[in-house]
């Protein structure tokens, strides 16, 4: 592989890993965001994202010379550019391409689009090679430079080929195919991994119905191949910047095509009643939520990141705050109060005086805290744990009454 030139626009959480990564495997990347603040910041080595390994390779890329931050939404004097900017779903639930559209106005060398866009989005853009990112927060780097699978559709199969040969140092099986069929890769993808989790909440529920063990069921279910071992663990429902959105493009494209997906519509709706049964399970043994104090552990959506974005935990905490519960909350990396939320710096903060403390982030930080410490804070030592990663022992020793998801 011959070093290139790579230009990359936007400096989000897709483009900043992939300017950095780019930058790692030997070639020489320009990175041009519009925020002038957020430039010089990154090319102080300073990032917004809390994604392990990402600030270690921005810091060797700018050492190393290969990597540079500049302010503006188009560049020159580059082999390709890899067009990373927003795609935010609109209110119908399609992908607003405002963004998109501006920078593929001005592009001319060598476009590759990674944002998530509409199938069919590329084949309108002559000579646009589409390059969709199957990136998980909190694992990013890993998920660059050890990828699953390279998807690159374009109408050309040289310019398909030209693109896969950048990620030729990881080694992944490479898919070549047209620039809809990329596109689709993507959100059939997320579908269906939405559909996975949507599916196992509601088996969580049927288990506690039941009287049965999820994580049992789960385990018999994991270990058979064609059903796999991952998006199997309950929770209080998905969230993040790619799932809530992917699907309802999805589902947008499906309906504008004649197609009745209701597979996916169901897993959207089951969804969406995840918070409302944590809150309902929570009712259920405190009474009236009205002057309670509650502690909550995480906000995120998900452990590994200090994304916000549609996090299932602040879905649950807003219905809370609605029912007149007092919140306070701890989260390892959020420090800012959150509307009806008191965001505390420790989790013994966040227990001082709780009638109950709801884990709604998995973050393994939560199994290894001091839980005697905890039971002498809270008002009564009762705890559920809506992600099942507490270790019932240690817990249920300190004196807590643990109340599990799919238990």
């Amino acid at each position: 592989m011959r070093p290139r030139r790579i230009g990359v626009i936007g400096a989000g959480y897709v483009g900043l890993t992939t300017a950095a990564c780019f930058a790692h495997l030997g070639h020489d990347v320009v990175c041009a965001d519009v925020d002038e603040a957020r430039v010089d910041a990154l090319n102080a080595g300073e990032i917004p994202l809390h994604e392990p390994g990402l600030r270690e390779l921005v810091v060797e890329g700018l050492d190393r010379q290969r990597l540079k931050f500049v302010v503006g939404s188009e560049l020159s004097d580059v082999d390709f550019t890899f067009v990373c900017v927003p795609t935010p779903a609109g209110a119908d639930g399609s992908a607003d391409l405002s963004a998109v559209e501006e920078v593929l106005g001005k592009a001319t060398r060598g476009v590759v689009l990674k944002s998530t866009v509409p199938v069919g989005t590329g084949a309108r853009y002559p000579g646009v090679v589409s390059n969709p990112e199957f990136l998980r927060e909190g694992h990013a780097v890993e998920d660059f430079l050890r990828p699953q699978r390279v998807v690159v559709g374009a109408q050309d199969e040289r310019q398909a080929r030209e693109v896969a040969e950048l990620y030729a140092p990881t080694n992944a099986p490479t898919v070549l195919t047209d620039n809809t069929s990329a596109e689709l890769v993507k959100y059939a993808s997320n579908g269906f991994l939405a559909l996975k989790l949507s599916y196992v909440n509601t088996v969580a529920e049927l288990c506690e119905s039941l009287d049965a063990d999820v994580d049992g069921v789960t385990e018999g279910m994991r270990l058979d191949d064609r059903i796999g071992a991952s998006c199997l663990q309950p929770g209080p429902g998905w969230g993040g910047s790619c799932l809530p959105k992917d699907t309802l493009a999805l589902l947008a494209t499906a309906r504008a095509a004649g197609v009745d997906f209701v597979t996916l519509e169901a897993a959207i709706t089951t969804n969406r009643h995840q918070p409302h049964r944590v809150v309902d399970r929570i009712r259920a043994e405190l009474g009236s939520l009205s002057g309670k104090r509650i502690g909550l552990l995480g906000l995120t959506f998900k452990a590994g990141t200090n994304d916000l974005r549609d996090s299932p935990a602040l879905v649950v905490a807003r219905l809370l705050a609605q029912e007149g519960a007092e919140l306070r909350a701890y989260d390892p990396c959020v420090s800012a109060d959150r509307p009806g939320v008191t965001v505390e710096s420790t989790a013994a903060e966040a227990a001082a005086g709780a009638d109950v403390l709801v884990v709604l982030t998995e973050w393994p930080e939560f199994a290894e805290l001091d839980w005697p410490e905890l039971a002498d804070e809270v008002n009564h030592p009762l705890i559920f744990d809506t992600r099942n990663v507490l270790p019932r022992d240690k817990v249920t020793e300190a004196g807590f009454r643990l109340i599990r998801t799919g238990r």
